[in-house]
């Protein structure tokens, strides 16, 4: 067919020119009679297709919606696109042989020369129950990140513990991430501890503290309870266990407290502030409030 329609062109073209047509008026199709228009149309048509079909071969069957949006989605392109007639071929990896017994020369005439031992020897012990082993952690700890309301000498409210309501001096920021409070413990009775900032309600007071001395996580850690002995099995000893305050925490609470009390002194009205409790009545709420 196409050599045929190159024919009529070819005919078309050469009456034209006997006849004096110009060429732009045989573009247009002007002076042509009705065999060389539909050459002609013949021929546009097919090339418009050709442009069509390859123009079509390059776009994406699935439309964009305004805001990025899929007009398809997946299931809807895996119907129109007919995958699901597609054989499906799975390629199998290959599996490498890996031996699992070798031999070794054993010494002596009367043993034989060789014998065949297991590559990988098998424990002589096996538990009686199935030990779940852990998976493999490859998280690292990161530092708490310090509230911004949260400053070395802020004034703070506990809302946990046995101190729960009272509002005590923040010191620093411990490494485990914890804040270290005091209270002074001579003014409110709240000696030095560890407090998480998620249970505290920070405030706008703030106290100027001189040079804390260097005090870390490992002056709260506890020591162990012994264990007790065939003798000391029935041996009531609770008493003598019982926790007791280290000499060293002691002289280190009378240290900070030293150097807390004159600075909360030097603020009108603070040191009442702080023995005070913090409570709320009917119709108060924390979270209308400002700190």
């Amino acid at each position: 067919r196409d050599v045929r329609g190159q024919r009529r062109v070819r005919e078309a073209v050469v009456s034209t020119q006997s006849t004096g047509t110009s060429r732009s008026s045989f573009r247009h199709g002007r002076a042509l009679n009705s065999a060389h228009r539909r050459a002609f149309n013949s021929r546009c048509f097919r090339t418009a297709e050709t442009l069509l079909l390859n123009e079509m071969a390059h776009t994406s069957r699935n439309s964009t919606l305004p805001g990025g949006v899929p007009k398809l989605s997946r299931s809807a392109v895996y119907k129109k696109r007919a995958l699901y007639k597609r054989k499906k071929v799975a390629t199998v990896p290959a599996v490498k042989e890996v031996a699992l017994t070798k031999t070794k020369t054993v010494a002596g005439e009367k043993n034989g020369g060789t014998r065949t031992v297991p590559v990988q020897k098998s424990p002589r012990f096996y538990p009686t129950e199935d030990c779940k082993t852990p998976l493999k952690n490859r998280r690292v700890a990161k530092p708490t990140k310090l509230r911004g309301s949260i400053v070395p000498g802020s004034v703070v409210i506990l809302l946990a513990g046995s101190h729960r309501g009272k509002r005590v001096v923040v010191l620093k920021q411990l490494p485990s991430g914890l804040l270290l409070v005091t209270g002074p413990y001579k003014i409110n009775g709240v000696p030095l501890r560890r407090v998480d900032q998620t249970y505290v309600i920070a405030t706008s007071t703030k106290v100027e503290l001189p040079a804390i001395p260097a005090i870390g996580d490992e002056i709260f850690k506890r020591k162990g309870k012994p264990t007790k002995n065939e003798k000391e099995m029935f041996v009531d000893n609770a008493g003598d266990n019982s926790y007791k305050i280290s000499a060293e925490k002691v002289a280190l609470q009378k240290e900070i407290d030293a150097l807390v009390v004159p600075a909360v002194k030097k603020v009108d009205m603070l040191q009442s502030y702080l023995r005070s409790r913090f409570t709320l009545t009917k119709g108060q709420f924390p979270h209308e409030m400002k700190f």
